[in-house]
C-alpha cells in the first residue's frame, strides 16, 4: 500500500523534473493526484474531461431529478460551488465525480 508519506516524497521529486520540461507541469499534477488518491482509496481517480455543465446535467450526474438538485442545493449540501459565466449558472463536472467518489469528506 502506498501512503500519503511516499507520495508527497515523489511529488517533491517529480516538481524539479517537470520545472526543467523533463515532462509538463501538467503531467506532473495528474501523476501525484492520482498517486493521492491511490494512497487515500486504494483506486486512482477515473479519467475524465473536465468541463461546465448546467444544472440538469449535474443533476443527472447525481441520479438526481432537477427540482431535488436545486432543494439539495439550496439547503447547501452539496460542497461544489456554482460558476457564473454571464448569467448561466455551470457546475465543474470534474467536482461532481469527486464528490460521488468521496467515502467521508469531500475536502480531504
Amino acid at each position: 500500500m502506498i501512503t500519503l508519506k511516499t507520495v508527497n516524497l515523489i511529488a517533491k521529486i517529480l516538481h524539479p523534473l517537470a520545472e526543467v520540461g523533463t515532462f509538463s507541469v501538467q503531467e506532473e499534477r495528474e501523476i501525484v493526484v492520482q498517486l493521492r488518491s491511490l494512497a487515500k482509496t486504494g483506486e486512482v481517480l477515473p479519467v475524465v474531461i473536465p468541463k461546465l455543465i448546467d444544472r440538469k446535467e449535474a443533476a443527472d450526474m447525481l441520479g438526481l431529478g432537477l427540482s431535488l438538485f436545486r432543494k439539495l442545493e439550496s439547503d447547501g449540501v452539496f460542497p461544489f460551488r456554482q460558476r457564473r459565466l454571464g448569467t448561466a449558472i455551470r457546475y465543474r463536472n470534474t467536482d461532481i465525480v469527486k464528490y460521488i467518489l468521496a467515502d467521508i469528506n469531500y475536502n480531504d
